[in-house]
């Protein structure tokens, strides 16, 4: 059973003195509510699920895929939802696809799956709708959703959002990622980091939402093409 352990270290919740307590106080809020919402009246409480959930978020190898990415992307689902997508199953897939995040593997998305599988059915949630989240969490691997995939192009550009901030905020966000592949030569990180960007410049719209091509796709590029010249 997933369940929440009540133990906390580096590794768990952040406690009440860490600058992140607060944020993973609302974050909890958030998925009680959307729990709710889902699966209105329902056993078993979904709080510790949600506990757990952020325990994970919370671990001491991400620097970048940590709470704040999370409350960064159900805050920009919010802005970009237009009333095409089922937006609380994307809120759900927000929260499991970087739920088993290990920087040296390459299963990430695929394990998030799963546990968002088991999770979800433990939780009682119908069968399709734990499916879906399952489909849009292994989405995030390629970010390459298919044309009419409402769902999978509001969870992609959310997920993206981040490419087409600012460039101080984009550096911020580089500069984390290279902490969280600390571990890798730096040659071998620019070669690696290099193909990542390659690959999304390559596609013909990194964005799929009008919002978010409207409010991040030029800013994206010119981020991208910028740190890549710098590799």
């Amino acid at each position: 059973m997933f369940t929440a352990s009540r133990r906390v270290d580096n590794g768990g919740m952040p406690s009440p003195a860490h600058p992140d307590a607060d944020l993973a106080a609302a974050l909890l809020g958030r998925w009680t509510s959307l729990l709710q919402r889902v699966r209105p009246g329902g056993q078993p409480e979904p709080a510790p699920y949600g506990e757990q959930l952020l325990r994970r978020w919370s671990e001491p190898q991400r620097r970048y895929h940590t709470l704040r990415h999370l409350d960064a992307m159900l805050v920009t689902l919010d802005a970009l939802a237009d009333g095409t997508a089922d937006t609380d199953t994307v809120r759900l897939a927000t929260w499991f696809h970087d739920a088993v995040y290990a920087p040296e593997r390459s299963e990430n998305e695929e394990r998030s799956a799963r546990l968002a599988e088991r999770v979800l059915a433990e939780l009682g949630l119908d069968e399709a709708l734990t499916a879906e989240v399952a489909r849009l969490v292994r989405l995030t691997a390629e970010h390459d959703p298919a044309p009419g995939d409402a769902n999978g192009a509001l969870l992609c550009d959310a997920d993206l959002a981040v490419l087409g901030g600012s460039p101080e905020s984009y550096a911020a966000y580089a500069a984390a990622v290279r902490e969280e592949y600390a571990f890798v030569p730096e040659e071998g990180f620019r070669a690696g980091r290099a193909a990542v960007l390659r690959q999304l410049l390559g596609l013909p719209g990194l964005f799929r939402t009008e919002p978010g091509r409207r409010a991040f796709e030029a800013a994206a590029r010119r981020n991208m093409e910028a740190e890549l010249a710098g590799l």
